[in-house]
């Protein structure tokens, strides 16, 4: 099974020029909790709820003046669309992400593969989406 029979797509961006604020409304508009970063069709980052409360804001930053590309992570990690669901599933668990960004072989994003989609795919079986999400919720060592 390919990665683009589970995932989400229609995924909203955000661009990097964008305000936090502007960022935390659209993600409380659409009841989520990270968008993906776009500057025009081009993917340059990630950008999460928490990083907004524990970058910006427990820090003293304004979200209504600063900019969603100060505080986003560049470091994304994609796979293609026609990728195996069981090799990106494995990518997820190994690097512990939630969520991997889609792209189609032209390097344009075309959706998200989140846990959720995993879970919710009965087709991938309950031990391995099982194992990828108690791999991902390991704690890990906070960063110095």
């Amino acid at each position: 099974m390919n990665v683009e029979e589970v995932m989400t797509r229609n995924v909203q961006v955000i661009e990097p020029d964008a305000t936090l604020q502007e960022a935390a409304r659209m993600m409380k508009n659409m009841d989520i909790g990270g968008l993906p970063v776009c500057d025009g069709e081009k993917l340059v980052g990630f950008i999460t709820d928490r990083d907004i409360c524990v970058g910006a804001i427990a820090e003293g930053e304004d979200p209504a003046t600063c900019k969603v590309s100060d505080f986003m992570s560049p470091n994304i990690y994609t796979c293609f669309a026609d990728e195996d669901v069981t090799v990106a599933g494995r990518h997820m668990q190994e690097r512990q992400i939630r969520r991997m960004m889609i792209l189609d072989r032209s390097k344009k994003l075309v959706g998200i593969l989140s846990l959720g989609d995993l879970a919710m795919e009965s087709r991938i079986g309950e031990g391995y989406t099982g194992g990828v999400l108690g791999a991902v919720s390991e704690h890990t060592q906070p960063m110095p």
